[in-house]
């Protein structure tokens, strides 16, 4: 097997006169054996495609049709296995599409029907048009131009140039025969993203988890039961010179698993396969399922975020029941009965309520996150826990350096008890002289409290921070 490369790639190129005076061999999706789509989430997909072709000994033209609408003709890879002569000499891409503008703007200068309804008459009645502009369109007829003239127009015949569907127009040379060819390029118009279903236990510590994939075919076709595959991770793609890409299809699906999809490293990516055919027709929203999780530990945190400013002045008071943020952590581990890398999406979270029916309690989007890495959505902020914080004291010590006092009020209205993580920015150098409750250095530039609250209870924190930023 060999890879042919194109020697031109044209875009609505003639053929020379002695190959178009031999009838073109034509091929359709009717003919495809196999055909594969490797989807990424950028917008753009990979095709993979084999069909078996007669071709005619010598050169000859074949149309090789229903290739996307949005095909990047510059990345098409022709594999033709076994032995003897292919080349490909030409290469076309014809993509001037038949639709009503089109035909009009071809009939520019040309003679149409226009037949308009005779409600006395009870039938069409027809007038000879010359079309003089697509615009309107403007037309002649008799001796006046007019246009917006009711009625519809009629044409005597398709236009030579006009194609009904995407088309690539190939010069080829071969000894003839039957031949396998295995044709690969790049289409714009094709993409997917992943989405998440959490539901939770009533006590927030187990969830179970549903990966759905979300693929959008805009590519001007569609694939009958082709093989999905899904790539997550960004991958660079030059704007500026696309024409100059060739990409090598040689993926390699992972066998078969006990999952809906099995997944593989690709270079520095991962590699999504769906373990079934599936048809995406053009035009097509598809879901299907890519991973279920049973049983995930989660562990809720509640945090009272705070700000770098507030040890930078006097201030005073800073908030009165300032909002606790709520959030749902777990690992993506197989121990956690996850472990797949997963791609960038939405996690939409359900709770059921006392009646067994399942509530919406938040959504948060994530990121590309590899196996063994820690998750954290958001949920949104506490109804039943406010906290009030305080600047108690403000000293200048220097030109660039002061102390200040705080008090936090941690309040919990719940029935149950609750911890509350307060997470303490502060910017320069930093030491936290003294504090009611055991602090620790998150980063250079963070400390954190983690305080429990008593149900319809309250606990103060009082601490003296010491800033210098010079």
């Amino acid at each position: 097997m060999r890879c042919v490369p194109l020697r031109l790639t044209g875009l609505a190129l003639a053929l020379p006169a002695a190959v178009l005076a031999q009838e073109p061999r034509r091929s359709t999706a009717e003919q495809r054996e196999t055909v594969s789509i490797t989807v990424y989430n950028q917008n753009f997909g990979l095709v993979r495609e084999v069909r078996t072709v007669d071709l005619a000994r010598g050169r000859t033209p074949l149309e090789f049709q229903d290739v996307a609408g949005q095909i990047e003709p510059y990345t098409v890879i022709i594999r033709a296995p076994g032995a003897g002569r292919f080349r490909v000499l030409e290469q076309n891409y014809q993509y001037d599409l038949l639709n009503p503008e089109q035909l009009l703007n071809k009939y520019v200068g040309r003679r149409v029907k226009v037949y308009r309804w005779n409600s006395v008459t009870g039938r069409d009645e027809a007038f000879d048009a010359e079309v003089l502009s697509a615009q309107g369109p403007v037309l002649r007829i008799g001796n006046e131009i007019t246009y917006g003239f009711p009625g519809r127009l009629s044409f005597p015949e398709i236009p030579e140039n006009l194609i009904s569907r995407p088309t690539l127009m190939w010069l080829l040379e071969s000894d003839g025969g039957p031949r396998r060819l295995e044709v690969s390029y790049l289409t714009k118009g094709m993409n997917w993203r992943a989405d998440y279903v959490m539901v939770v236990n009533d006590a927030d510590t187990q969830g179970d988890l549903t990966g759905w994939v979300t693929l959008d075919n805009q590519s001007g076709t569609g694939y009958r039961n082709a093989q999905l595959k899904l790539v997550a991770g960004d991958v660079q793609r030059v704007q500026e010179d696309l024409r100059r890409m060739r990409l090598q299809a040689g993926m390699v699906a992972a066998e078969a698993a006990d999952r809906l999809m099995t997944e593989e490293g690709l270079f520095e990516y991962h590699l999504y396969t769906l373990e079934r055919p599936t048809t995406v027709l053009n035009n097509e929203q598809k879901q299907v399922t890519m991973l279920e999780g049973t049983g995930i530990g989660l562990k809720k945190r509640l945090i009272l975020p705070g700000q770098p400013y507030y040890y930078r002045s006097q201030t005073g008071e800073i908030a009165s029941n300032q909002k606790v943020s709520v959030f749902l952590e777990f690992a993506n581990s197989e121990a956690n009965k996850l472990g797949m890398p997963l791609p960038k999406g939405i996690v939409r979270v359900y709770k059921a309520d006392k009646s067994g029916a399942q509530q919406f309690i938040g959504e948060d989007r994530i990121d590309h996150t590899p196996r063994d890495e820690m998750l954290r959505i958001k949920m949104g902020e506490a109804f039943d826990v406010v906290a009030d914080r305080r600047q108690m004291t403000w000293r200048v010590l220097s030109s660039c350096q002061s102390e200040s006092t705080w008090e936090i009020d941690l309040r919990n209205h719940k029935d149950a008890a609750d911890e509350v993580d307060v997470m303490e920015p502060v910017g320069g150098d930093w030491t936290v002289v003294e504090s009611s409750h055991r602090w620790e250095r998150v980063d250079a530039r963070t400390f954190r409290f983690r305080v429990p609250v008593p149900a319809r209870g309250a606990t103060k924190i009082t601490y003296r921070v010491r800033v210098k930023w010079c």
